[in-house]
């Protein structure tokens, strides 16, 4: 039975979400047994589902410009433009804090994959807005929620000086793809809008990335800005999208250099 079920969640799911529920449910079973409920593993003879490679797609540059462009509150419009020029990832940004900034020197310290510290590095764009969305707070959560954080949330997601609560990730997603719903849809009827879907925040990093990779940064550089160990891991973000090979190609025509 078990089996059937896993199968017609397939039909309907990607790999990562079916392999995802089966570990949890895996999880449980193992326990189940070690209360002594069950004696066997239900799952046995259930295999995961082979995940796809990740084809996440970066966003044109003149998507990204027309992201910055859009008319958003000062916390959303500085958030987005860290994750862009950092090239963090959302979760990690999201998690800084104010003491965790060095404006002098346009860096802030995160707490990376394996509670190893890391330094992010951004540019001008957020270097101008930061001061601005600080205000002269000197503590608490960098990214904050409009509200009162409520009662029982812990000391370190809540300010000190405001009382409200640090931004989640669930939120900060929900607000991107909800302002980002028009540029992803161009040609979709401004009734039917509502319906589709905008972009995700995880969407900035590996277009930070490719942009950067089109624009030749090397290889040693990009690994230390994404922060990953191995090339290979690096690879399904640096792909030159469809604007930048055809500049390139563009700039190998001989009769496009002849009327230059």
């Amino acid at each position: 039975m078990l089996a059937e079920l896993a199968a017609a969640r397939a039909d309907e799911m990607d790999a990562d979400t079916v392999n995802r529920e089966l570990s949890i449910a895996r999880k449980a079973i193992g326990w189940w047994q070690r209360q002594g409920w069950i004696e066997h593993d239900p799952t046995i003879g259930i295999e995961r589902r082979p995940a796809p490679p990740d084809r996440t797609k970066a966003l044109a540059e003149n998507q990204v410009a027309a992201l910055w462009r859009l008319d958003v509150g000062l916390r959303e419009k500085t958030q987005w433009k860290m994750l862009y020029e950092s090239a963090a990832r959302a979760d990690e940004v999201l998690c800084l804090n104010v003491g965790d900034l060095y404006q002098a020197d346009k860096r802030g310290r995160i707490t990376a994959k394996g509670g190893a510290t890391k330094w992010i590095h951004w540019q001008s764009g957020t270097a101008q807005l930061l001061p601005r969305l600080i205000a002269r707070r000197a503590c608490g959560p960098l990214f904050l929620t409009d509200r009162k954080a409520p009662a029982g949330t812990p000391t370190l997601d809540a300010c000190p000086e405001t009382g409200r609560a640090r931004l989640s990730y669930r939120r900060a997603e929900e607000l991107f793809e909800e302002n980002t719903r028009l540029l992803a849809n161009p040609l979709a009827p401004p009734e039917d809008i509502e319906d589709l879907d905008g972009w995700t925040l995880h969407r900035l990093r590996p277009s930070a990335l490719t942009h950067d990779a089109e624009a030749g940064t090397s290889t040693p550089m990009l690994l230390a800005r994404s922060r990953h160990a191995s090339v290979r891991s690096l690879e399904r973000y640096a792909r030159p999208g469809v604007d930048a090979v055809a500049r390139h190609v563009a700039g190998r025509d001989p009769a496009a250099r002849r009327r230059r």
